[in-house]
């Protein structure tokens, strides 16, 4: 069987950012895949359960309510490995295009406070495993370390 793109990035060198995964071509319309990278792979722990759970759902809701990506917004949610988070847009995207619009959705997490969207019995399956004050932390982390002074290198996979 053929390796998947995903599987052909060297996970050694890359290190936190916004990537470009994957483009698609459905109909006339072409879905961005972003591999939105918050912990540096097989070097640094990965995110527990409970928050990436928590920045899922923080990172949805605020998503889909977005005045200008609200719309485009087709997915977001956490990668298996832990590492990060893939957000699929309806349309034709470079990383560079959506530097702000992560940084909003990250300053959003960092600040959230009170209930959980869709953190009930009846809204979601595992509505208990949720961790906001450690989701706060860790938008904020990534909102120092790697967003407030992003550059190439964290826009571009490495080779």
């Amino acid at each position: 069987m053929e390796k998947i793109a995903s599987f052909t990035i060297d996970h050694i060198k890359l290190e936190p950012g916004i990537y470009v995964s994957r483009k698609d071509h459905i109909g006339a319309e072409t879905i961005t895949t972003f591999d939105i990278r918050m912990t540096s792979p097989n070097d640094e722990p990965v995110m527990n359960t409970a928050e990436v759970h928590t920045i899922e759902h923080l990172g949805a809701t605020f998503l889909r309510n977005h005045k200008t990506y609200g719309e485009k917004t087709v997915y977001f949610g956490p990668m298996g490995c832990r590492t990060g988070f893939y957000l699929l847009l309806a349309g034709d995207y470079e990383s560079k295009d959506i530097t702000e619009l992560i940084t909003e959705l990250f300053e959003f997490i960092r600040d959230y406070r009170g209930e959980v969207p869709g953190a009930s019995p009846k809204d979601c399956g595992n509505y208990l495993d949720m961790n906001l004050s450690i989701a706060n932390y860790l938008a904020e982390r990534f909102l120092n370390h790697t967003l407030q002074n992003i550059d190439e290198k964290h826009l571009v996979y490495p080779v």
